[in-house]
């Protein structure tokens, strides 16, 4: 039997990647884990009670004063890069779990606007820019614009009012979204489509690194009801991801929390949810089921918490994560059994803005047969957690689109398949 639990703390960032920088030249100075961790002891009077993150070796990975620097657990503890343009959970999921983001760029709608209205007037539609701004008016109805909600150049938005056209159907603003996801470069294109107070025009507004977009709050969309959304990823082979590898393989694959709506694999189990406590339940519940698994759970609500910038709810959130973590090592003592915890970007509560921070994430692999503590070299991409992954379950890395395996761990099981 080999079960792998993937947790990824959504946000949990252990410091800035060098080029944290290029985006907001602040960001060099942003570490979630340690600005969570200073203000706990303002905020609880305390620090925070994270022992079995410790015991996981975050310690280790973090040299933090209220985190411990050993562990008597086998455990492999390292840091990965993400891998991928940005701080996106999208993307930082779908590279986690081995897809290829290699030709995926952040990019202006500005440095692209010939080539998107050249697709959709091959389509039929009628696109042209809205008072000489860099952005598109579509059928008179449809605003193609930068999202303002993410970093820049990160998404695209397809955004119109429900008044005016449907959100699905021939000419409808899903059709408009899907072909510019056919030439756009990046990482998402979201269809939106909601009742406004008023005429779109009326909130367009500039973004940040010469973005200029739809200010979706303001237009009412979010509060009149009837919002539709969807979100058009860039295209992946998602056969040569993780859960579709072990899926294939006959081991059954469990998707909690985000990890459930973000990730492709039809035989997949869905458990969606956002609460950390459900989350944490719906994790335990498939690692009891016994027999071999992948279950792969996301906790959303440190990274809802990082866009509060509410420093106080985030370190709450990460002792409810430990303790759920307490439960996890008690049920995975198998040879061959592995949980490991990492994050997807970082969002430091503490930084001075909402967005994503560009940082390195933990690799925290709990391995109850393995020998001793072993320090991981940086990993270069958020795909090697994916490959190790797939190496704890005895699959051949080499079936994920990139990736690879860590530490002794991965090496011993990659000779053990080639023999």
């Amino acid at each position: 039997m080999a079960r792998t639990v993937i947790v990824v703390i959504d946000g949990f960032g252990v410091g800035a990647m060098p080029d944290a920088g290029a985006l907001r030249p602040g960001d060099l100075a942003a570490d979630t884990c340690g600005h969570v961790l200073d203000h706990a002891r303002d905020a609880f009077g305390r620090p925070l009670r994270l022992p079995v993150l410790g015991a996981l070796g975050l310690g280790l990975v973090h040299p933090h004063r209220d985190l411990v620097r050993s562990t008597r657990l086998p455990v492999a503890a390292g840091r990965a890069a993400l891998g991928y343009p940005g701080a996106d959970t999208f993307a930082g999921h779908q590279t986690m779990m081995g897809a290829d983001f290699s030709r995926v760029t952040v990019a202006r709608l500005a440095d692209h606007l010939d080539e998107v209205t050249e697709a959709l007037t091959a389509a039929g539609h009628r696109a042209e820019r809205l008072d000489g701004k860099p952005l598109l008016l579509v059928d008179g109805a449809v605003l193609v614009h930068d999202n303002l909600e993410a970093d820049p150049g990160i998404n695209w938005n397809a955004s119109g009012r429900l008044e005016d056209l449907p959100f699905d159907g021939p000419g409808g603003i899903l059709a408009v979204a899907r072909t510019v996801r056919a030439v756009a470069p990046v990482a998402r294109v979201i269809a939106v489509g909601g009742h406004a107070d008023g005429p779109l025009g009326s909130y367009v507004r500039s973004g940040g690194g010469g973005t200029v977009g739809l200010d979706t709050p303001a237009t009412g969309f979010y509060r009149n009801g009837g919002l539709e959304v969807q979100h058009l990823g860039a295209p992946l082979d998602h056969t040569r991801q993780l859960p579709s590898l072990a899926a294939r393989a006959g081991v059954p694959v469990t998707l909690v929390g985000k990890a459930a709506d973000i990730l492709v694999c039809e035989q997949a189990d869905r458990r969606p949810a956002v609460a950390t406590a459900d989350v944490l339940a719906y994790t335990l519940d498939a690692v009891r089921a016994g027999g071999d698994a992948l279950v792969v759970a996301n906790v959303q609500e440190t990274d809802l918490a990082g866009h509060q910038q509410d420093t106080g709810a985030y370190g709450q959130v990460l002792e409810q994560v430990d303790s759920g973590l307490a439960g996890l090592l008690a049920l995975l003592t198998d040879p061959g059994d592995r949980l490991i915890v990492t994050g997807d970007h970082g969002n430091d509560p503490a930084i001075g803005h909402a967005h994503h921070t560009r940082e390195y994430v933990p690799v925290l692999i709990h391995r109850p047969d393995g020998a001793g503590v072993e320090l991981l070299p940086d990993a270069r991409s958020l795909a090697d957690v994916g490959a190790t992954a797939a190496r704890s379950l005895a699959l051949s890395p080499g079936g994920l689109a990139t990736g690879t395996p860590v530490g002794a761990d991965g090496e011993a099981r990659g000779a053990a398949l080639r023999a």
